[in-house]
């Protein structure tokens, strides 16, 4: 089966991102810090947020997994860099809706994260994908104060 034009360029965007990551590192001055897991696929990812007031001005990510949990995970540190708290977990919600085969309201603002909708075919990769999307929630919880300490998770 050929792959069209389309599908060999969303691949090497996915490829891209995994080998060469947006924003993987640590923040020495973090004011949120979480890891999770997949348990299910062994995929780990640590995410680490500078926020001043209401704004993420900085974001990181660390770990190891799969070559869509490590994409996913760039792609997002580069649809949040400089948004606001409830901006950052509106395109969460976006992201979520995406790779569960719906139309989200804003998918442009998802950025390259939008390449993922594929993910949709093939239900068990979809936590691959969310997993850093999950940290960025649950770093983010407690009303956007962030977590003190590095918190480690399994994922829901």
């Amino acid at each position: 089966m050929a792959l069209t034009k389309l599908d060999q360029l969303y691949r090497a965007v996915i490829l891209d991102h995994s080998q060469s990551p947006r924003r993987r590192g640590t923040l020495d001055k973090a004011t949120a810090k979480i890891e999770l897991r997949n348990p299910t696929c062994g995929d780990v990812i640590q995410v680490q947020l500078a926020l001043e007031e209401d704004k993420i001005t900085d974001v990181r990510f660390d770990g190891s997994g799969c070559t869509i949990s490590m994409a996913s995970a760039s792609m997002m540190t580069e649809a949040i860099l400089n948004k606001t708290i409830d901006e950052a977990l509106h395109l969460s919600e976006e992201f979520s809706e995406l790779v569960q085969g719906n139309e989200p309201e804003d998918k442009e603002a998802l950025g390259d994260a939008t390449i993922l909708s594929g993910v949709a075919k093939f239900p068990a990769r979809i936590k691959c994908a969310t997993l850093s999307w999950k940290a960025l929630e649950k770093a983010l919880a407690d009303d956007g104060t962030g977590v003190d300490g590095q918190i480690s998770h399994d994922i829901d």
